[in-house]
This record gives structure tokens, C-alpha cells and sequence, in this order.
């Protein structure tokens, strides 16, 4: 791949007011494969005003136009649908058909899914002589992650042009490329010049200087809490919306009516997908005590169908983790399962047999863990699964509610009054009951330190619009 150095600013391509290179390593070999600028203050400055200057006739723009103009942004980003998805088997090592399966594919239906609920959305409301109009917020800053870049992005941006804001883009360093083909693919649309802008970088340089900007109204930010924490705190001090999307540690029981084999298996792929770094990932598998054993051979037997392997390589089902930092943290915690006393059953620390260079790790399960270890209650963000014995119902639910998250649960049985009443009793934005298909017009968004704010379709296009009421106006 080339380089990508500039930035995508006021409809065109231009350079950094300061040259600084960023790196861009492909995990699956540790090996640079191309670089990109990183940004600072002066270019985020120009983009802001940018996109200042677009506000003022985007935000007037009819619903029309603005239809027409998410349906060109589709049918681009289809056109450019492989070239998205082989960006995200180098940069971040998902292996090739995970990349157009679900990682390009997300993209692709959050456009649809914005556009299917765009063409019903009411942006104006009479209540007796009130009329109650919805008005795009201003500029918005949007801050995404490495994991699921193409997700975030689109959750976000579709929504924010939906509504007639305009928008800079800081995505990840770590996984740039991708962002910068959406921002080809923005341009090629037709988006007007300065609607949509794009800033590299890292957060201090790039995403605080944004978060903090007295000319941005609006912040959606997915990424960790502690990072979430800094976003919000440098929002304060211009009282702006700030929408948080982070972490989450989400847990899965399993009742005593569930076809066993068929749920640990289908939970390990929900805990494992994206090589396990999901913020939404199944990591803690609650299980009635009296089939913990049953349920930890199974887990084993399919963890071990789970193939680590480089991205491009046939048959990988595990691509490496994203980089050094993400190996040496989930094998800290690997690590701090084993000194907690909870039950190794398979994988653990260190590479894989014959991967030696790249990012990889074992596909590892913990049995007997216990509320209160390490691994119980930190985001690992990798492909650790933590089996947990429970007696009774009331157990389970005090144990899977036990958290600082709040992103989503699973519940597994075939008793759908019982499993709904689980899922009543989960304080999380989503939960997941019999491993459903994938729904993009739901909303998504957390409780707890998991964020605030709801994405995904019309949900997400609230949170970009201001409320007016205009008293008098008549019949």
C-alpha cells in the first residue's frame, strides 16, 4: 500500500501543518507496512473551521438532498467494499473472510439500516401551538477505535449527515487505512467540502485538542472508559453533548433448561469473534454449578477448533490481537487468571505453536473462576473465555449485574418466559437472548461505565440533534 500522509480537509487532500510520521504495523508479521501523518492543533483547527464554515448551508440542506446524498455514500462505499476489507486483514489482522464478512459488511449495513430508518424520521413535532423542531447539533467531533473501525465510523457519520451536521473524523492510528478510504469514498459521493473532514492521530495530539475545541458541539467517542474519562473531561469546560461508547465485560448465563453443547459453542464464538476484541465480547460464561464440568470440555473441544493463523492465510479463524501493547496486556491477564487460582483448561500464555512473529495468541478458557478475580472483572480484550459456576437463578443475575460495565448480556434457554425475565433483570443496553441475528435498526449503547448516549439508526441521530420549541406558532 502507499503512504497516506495528508489529511482530508475542506473537500480536498492536503498536507499536515507539521510533518510527523505514524507507523502502521501489520500484526500479523510486526512487520511496517506503510505510514501515515499524525496531526496536532494547528490541523485540527483547520478542519473545525471547515467544517464551521460547511454548517451553516449543510444544516439547511432538505431531507431530500440528504437521502440522496447517505444512498450515493453506499453505493461508493460498495464500489469500494473489497479495497475496505483488505485494508482491515493487514491493519488489523482479521483474517480475510471475517474482513468482508463483518467488517467491511457492518459498514455497509449501518449505511442501509440509517437510510431504511432516515426516510420515516420526523424532524418536527405540533403540540397545540408548539411547534417542536429537531435541529442538527453543529460540528461534531467523532473519535473511533481499531476493532471495529468501519462499524464506529459509519454508526457515526451516517447519522451525523442524516441530520445535517458536519463532522471531523479522528479514527485509530493503530488501524488508519481503512478511514482513509471511507474518506475517499465521502468524496467521491459527494459529499460537499467541508461536511466531512479527517484528521490523523493520537489522542493527546489529535482527539483531546477535538474534544476540547470551543468550536465543536458535539463529541461521539468509542473507545476504552479510561480514555472516555479524558474525552469527557476536556468537553467539559465548553459544556458540549458528549456520547461515550467503551468498554464492557459482558455476561452470558446459561439456565438449566439450555442444550448445553449448542450454547458453549455458539459462546465461544461470541466471546471469541474478532479474535476477542469486542467491547460487547461474551467473556464471562455463567453456568448452573452441576454442569460446569460438562461445559468446560466443550468449550475446550471447540477453543481448539479456533485456528490462530495470519490474516491472508487459509483457514485462519483467530487472526493475531492489533498490536504489541494488546499481546503484553492479555497476557498479564492470562497470567493474573493462573496466580488467582482459577482453572487453566486450555491455552494460556505465549504464542501458538509455529507463530512465532505476529501478535497471536492461544485461545484459552478459565474454569472455576470466581466473582471478584482479575479476570472476572477486567476487559481482557482478547480471546479468553472465564467459566463461571453459579447456584440458583438469583446467584447468576447478582454475579452478571456485579460490574462497572453495562454494555450488553447473553441469556441462553429454552424457556422464554424465564430467559425474558433474565434479560429484564440485565442492566446493560443490549442483551442478547438465544445468540440472535445481527439488527442493525436496534439501538447501541451502554449503561454503567460503559457510556452513554444510544447509536446505530434513528437511535443515533437524537443524539445529534438539538430540541427547539417554538411557542405561539400557530395552527
Amino acid at each position: 500500500m502507499p503512504e497516506f500522509l495528508k489529511f482530508y480537509i475542506d473537500g480536498a487532500w492536503v498536507d499536515p501543518v507539521a510533518a510527523k510520521r505514524i507507523a502502521v504495523i501489520d500484526p500479523s508479521t510486526e512487520e511496517v507496512f506503510t505510514e501515515i501523518s499524525g496531526g496536532a492543533a494547528a490541523d485540527v483547527n483547520k478542519a473545525v473551521a471547515a467544517a464551521k464554515r460547511a454548517f451553516k448551508s449543510f444544516s439547511h440542506s432538505s431531507v431530500k438532498e440528504r437521502l440522496e446524498l447517505l444512498e450515493s455514500c453506499l453505493a461508493v462505499y460498495n464500489k469500494r467494499f473489497e479495497d475496505i476489507a483488505q485494508a482491515c486483514a493487514r491493519e488489523m489482522g482479521a483474517p480475510i473472510g471475517f474482513a468482508r464478512e463483518a467488517q467491511a459488511w457492518v459498514g455497509q449495513q449501518h449505511f442501509m439500516a440509517t437510510i431504511e430508518r432516515f426516510k420515516s424520521f420526523e424532524f418536527t413535532e405540533k403540540r397545540g401551538s408548539t411547534l417542536v423542531v429537531k435541529e442538527p447539533i453543529g460540528v461534531c467531533g467523532l473519535i473511533t477505535p481499531w476493532n471495529w473501525p468501519l462499524n464506529q465510523i459509519v454508526c457515526k457519520v451516517a447519522p451525523a449527515l442524516a441530520t445535517g451536521c458536519t463532522m471531523v473524523l479522528k479514527p485509530s492510528e493503530i488501524a488508519p487505512v481503512n478511514a482513509l478510504i471511507f474518506a475517499e469514498v465521502m468524496h467521491e459521493a459527494g459529499v460537499p467540502a467541508g461536511v466531512f473532514n479527517l484528521v490523523n492521530g493520537t489522542g493527546p495530539e489529535v482527539g483531546q485538542i477535538l474534544a476540547a475545541h470551543p468550536d465543536v458541539d458535539m463529541m461521539s467517542f468509542t473507545g476504552s472508559t479510561r480514555a472516555g474519562v479524558i474525552v469527557a473531561r476536556e468537553a467539559a469546560a465548553t459544556v458540549k453533548r458528549v456520547c461515550q461508547e467503551l468498554g464492557g465485560k459482558s455476561a452470558n448465563i446459561l439456565l438449566e433448561d439450555v442444550d448445553l453443547d449448542s450454547a458453549v459453542r455458539q459462546g465461544i464464538g461470541a466471546c471469541f469473534i474478532n479474535t476477542g476484541q469486542s467491547c460487547d465480547a461474551a467473556t464471562r460464561m455463567l453456568v448452573p454449578a452441576h454442569l460446569h464440568d460438562e461445559a468446560v470440555r466443550i468449550a475446550v473441544d471447540e477453543a481448539n477448533k479456533q485456528t490462530p493463523g495470519p490474516a491472508f492465510a487459509e483457514g485462519t479463524v483467530l487472526g493475531p490481537l492489533v498490536s504489541q501493547m494488546q499481546w503484553d496486556k492479555v497476557q498479564r491477564l492470562i497470567q493474573a487468571g493462573i496466580d488467582d487460582g482459577a482453572t487453566l483448561a486450555c491455552g494460556g500464555l505465549g504464542k501458538p505453536d509455529g507463530l512465532e512473529r505476529g501478535y497471536f495468541v492461544k485461545p484459552t478458557v478459565f474454569a472455576n473462576v470466581k466473582p471478584g478475580m482479575t479476570i472476572e472483572k477486567e476487559e481482557i480484550f482478547g480471546p479468553v473465555l472465564s467459566i463461571i459456576p453459579y447456584e440458583g437463578l438469583e446467584q447468576a443475575i447478582e454475579i452478571a449485574n456485579d460490574t462497572v460495565y453495562g454494555l450488553a448480556a447473553y441469556v441462553q434457554g429454552k424457556d422464554m418466559d424465564k430467559v425474558r425475565h433474565v434479560a429484564a433483570e440485565m442492566r446493560a443496553g443490549s442483551v442478547y437472548l438465544n445468540y440472535p441475528d445481527s439488527d442493525f435498526c436496534s439501538s447501541f449503547g451502554g449503561y454503567k461505565q460503559s457510556g452513554n448516549g444510544r447509536e446505530y439508526a434513528d437511535w443515533a441521530m437524537h443524539d445529534f440533534l438539538e430540541i427547539k420549541s417554538v411557542l405561539g406558532y400557530g395552527g
